[in-house]
């Protein structure tokens, strides 16, 4: 059998498609789209390689007409959850000893079959279950989720390549072990790349996985099973369970071989799978691994010196690409009044001129928000600040849930930046903007850095480069990833490792060689060449 050291691909951003009018990406992805919106699919559990059905079912329709049915998928009961783990487990055996180019080779495919084949349906299957616009798709569904396929082998690589120094009398070498035991990821319903790398960066690692996706996110997550079944990922190394979370999680939790938690949605969620973990922490085998990404309340900050119109720009894009759905979108602003009345000008004709609609439509900007709790809460915030003396709503205020859960995006502009919208994560197409006196620059970014729990993203727009250090200096703890002159959206793989702290998670940077080594557990070998027959020290001579 064949040894070597092996170079992996040198890992290139996927380039983001145009789907331009008579473009072929365009045709096939409406094609995919209409064949899909108009069939069913049935989703069962993935569990050992096979497709368990378990006759308990609920519908899936797409949030922008919720009255079509584009399929169903099968609930789990405790039974199937256990056999999830105990699969893994078996699986393990096999999968943790497997060479490092065999796993890489996987992804590798994975990666390819997005890029190609799969390419108009995963986009489709997103732009069809999670509302979300062809380049908000492509984006993620395709070009981010390819990025994070290639990439993490990269890291991968240059992990296992991070060796420690050796002398001419041992030889020290790290390797790094899977961890011990099984992983779970959760995943969120607002980015099919995110669901699909959580599970997969653990995996690539010699981990196994029960993967629970968002219930909203059901059916491009069976996109993503597909493809790995395709590329090659063995029987039981990632099986997927739908249902109800807390008896899913209470089951998983409760097993000594837990060893590590991927996470990414509410922060209240994440806290008490935390606290719960700790309860547990006499059963397990080991100190389970836990990484989460959650919240955000992220801020756009102007200064006296910013371009009105490059500050209208961040703000219609930051705030309203993909209805405000991001964990990365601007929900607060702070402009000073010296430009305050252009940006205001500005930001009014850009949203005057967005469409709203089915994502099937290819000039609509905005589409509808995920669900129906999502928009009964979003539109709660709406009619406070109407009924608020504190608040004016400059733009939009509207919704309708007739057909879809479509909330007009929003301004709220407040005299207090305290107000509820401020601080308050929302996570639809709602921005509220402070409006602060030019020479209060200071001031307003100690309000920044005050307002809100969370630490994820921020941008600061200025020409002053005097400006611009200031408040990178003052919000060096208020976001973990910092935009200079651009909006808080759009980190990149391998460009932008992303996460943010305080109750915005744990900071371990997805898309970063950080987040893989949290999935390893290295051993360190010395090997002696000339071992010692004398317990003498030169010194006791």
């Amino acid at each position: 059998m064949g040894k070597g050291f092996f170079n992996v691909p040198v890992a290139v951003n996927e380039p983001v498609m145009s789907y331009a009018p008579g473009s072929a990406e365009r045709k096939a992805v409406l094609e995919a789209y209409k064949s899909m919106f108009n069939s069913k699919v049935e989703v069962p559990l993935y569990i050992n390689g096979k497709d368990v059905k378990t006759g308990n079912t609920r519908t899936m329709s797409p949030p922008h007409d919720h009255q079509h049915i584009v399929g169903d998928y099968h609930l789990a009961e405790k039974t199937h959850v256990e056999d999830a783990i105990s699969t893994a487990l078996e699986a393990r055996k096999s999968w943790s000893q497997m060479p490092w180019e065999q796993r890489a080779g996987i992804f590798l495919k994975a990666a390819e079959l997005i890029a190609g084949p799969y390419r108009a349906k995963i986009n489709a299957a997103t732009m069809i279950a999670q509302s979300k616009n062809i380049y908000q798709a492509e984006i993620d569904a395709a070009c981010e989720l390819i990025d994070f396929l290639r990439f993490n082998v990269q890291f991968m690589s240059d992990i296992y390549m991070e060796q420690p120094e050796s002398t001419s009398a041992a030889w020290n070498r790290v390797e790094y072990r899977p961890l011990e035991g099984f992983t779970y990821a959760i995943t969120p319903f607002n980015f099919t790349a995110i669901a699909g790398n959580l599970p997969a960066c653990m995996a690539l690692m010699g981990n196994v996985v029960v993967w629970k996706p968002s219930d909203s996110q059901i059916y491009s997550a069976k996109v993503i099973m597909d493809i790995f079944k395709e590329a090659g990922v063995p029987d039981g190394v990632i099986n997927v369970v739908f249902g109800d979370p807390v008896m899913i999680t209470n089951t998983v939790l409760a097993s000594p071989d837990f060893s590590g938690l991927h996470f990414t949605g509410s922060t209240n969620v994440f806290k008490e799978l935390w606290k719960q973990i700790g309860n547990n922490i006499h059963n397990y085998k080991t100190y389970p691994r836990i990484v989460g990404e959650t919240g955000g309340k992220d801020f756009i900050v102007a200064h006296k010196t910013a371009d009105a119109k490059q500050v209208a720009t961040a703000i219609a894009r930051g705030a309203f690409e993909f209805q405000g759905q991001k964990c990365s979108a601007a929900s607060r602003a702070y402009v000073p009044k010296g430009i305050w009345a252009d940006v205001k000008k500005f930001l009014i004709e850009d949203m005057e001129s967005f469409k709203m609609g089915s994502p099937e439509d290819m000039s609509n900007f905005i589409t509808a928000v995920i669900h129906e709790g999502s928009f009964d809460k979003l539109a709660k915030y709406i009619d406070a600040a109407k009924a608020d003396s504190d608040a004016e709503i400059i733009a939009g205020g509207n919704y309708d849930k007739s057909k879809g859960y479509f909330i007009e995006p929003t301004v709220i502009v407040t005299t207090d930046p305290k107000y509820t919208t401020m601080s308050t994560e929302l996570f639809g197409p709602v921005i509220t903007i402070y409006v602060y006196e030019d020479e209060a620059y200071s001031k307003t970014l100690k309000l920044v850095d005050e307002t809100s729990e969370y630490a994820l993203t921020g941008a600061i727009i200025s020409r002053d480069r005097y400006a611009v250090e200031e408040a990178t200096k003052a919000l060096q703890n208020a976001a973990g990833n910092f935009y200079i002159n651009d909006k808080p959206t759009g980190a990149v793989v391998g460009q932008q490792p992303f996460g943010g702290a305080r109750a915005s998670g744990t900071n371990d940077k997805a898309g970063s060689p950080q987040n893989l080594l949290r999935w390893v557990s290295p051993r360190l070998i010395k090997e002696t060449f000339v071992t010692p027959t004398d317990y003498r020290y030169p010194f006791l001579g």
